[in-house]
């Protein structure tokens, strides 16, 4: 197995992601879609962090390197926004309807997981692998651990926006969503798409418009993860 190469100083701390996601924070409504998922990513990114500084993953400059990259993914689109720019498909359902009254906590914290996860993380793999002269493979227990944060994250998501077993009942159309999407078949998936666009990383054409559709699916997703629900 190849070993990554130094990390380059430009990658070297999530301190700038951390200060990005906490103006956001502070500045953005709480009810706000967007609001409410950067809560959420911005505790899987200081218990990330807070992992690494503890020596818990094998190769912590390449953990920070896919951290920040996976971050930047979120981040840019976000200004794309800002910016009046288009930002990518996978994101546009949640900007969409992040003010959408029909639209729960709960659905909008896992359509960004949907985004981030689906779309972003696959990319970020790559962009790693080209940042620090590695394979996939080489990064497949960073990847693994910030997985397995994630699925913790999320199931602590579901427990704290999750309406109360007297709302949540078996015909609450919420619970049929909940149970349409799984962070572990997307994380699965995206593995899998990481890898193919590695492959691919000579055919630029083909890699190009395998992203794009990659892109397109899981928007798709992440629209109907975001159904406006009766109350």
């Amino acid at each position: 197995m190849a070993h990554c190469e130094q990390v380059p100083a430009t990658v070297r701390t999530v301190d700038t992601v951390l200060a990005r996601m906490r103006v956001l924070d502070a500045t953005l409504p709480a009810r706000d879609g967007v609001a409410v998922f950067n809560r959420v990513y911005l505790t899987v990114t200081e218990a990330v962090d807070r992992h690494i500084d503890g020596g818990r993953f094998p190769d912590a400059g390449s953990a920070i390197a896919l951290d920040v990259r996976f971050a930047q993914r979120y981040l840019s689109a976000v200004d794309a926004l800002e910016d009046g720019r288009r930002p990518p498909a996978c994101w546009r359902p949640l900007f969409q309807f992040r003010r959408h009254p029909g639209v729960r906590p709960l659905q909008f914290a896992l359509a960004g997981i949907n985004a981030h996860i689906g779309h972003d993380l696959a990319l970020a793999v790559v962009d790693t692998c080209r940042t620090l002269g590695c394979e996939p493979v080489d990064l497949e227990d960073e990847f693994d651990r910030v997985g397995d944060l994630l699925v913790t994250l999320e199931e602590r998501v579901r427990e704290e926006l999750m309406p109360g077993p007297d709302l949540l009942q078996i015909a609450d159309p919420l619970t049929h969503l909940l149970g349409s999407w799984s962070l572990d078949r997307a994380r699965d998936a995206t593995w899998a798409a990481a890898r193919a666009l590695w492959a691919l990383r000579r055919l630029p054409d083909v890699a190009g418009e395998f992203a794009d559709r990659l892109d397109a699916a899981v928007g798709f997703a992440g629209r109907m993860l975001l159904t406006p629900l009766p109350d």
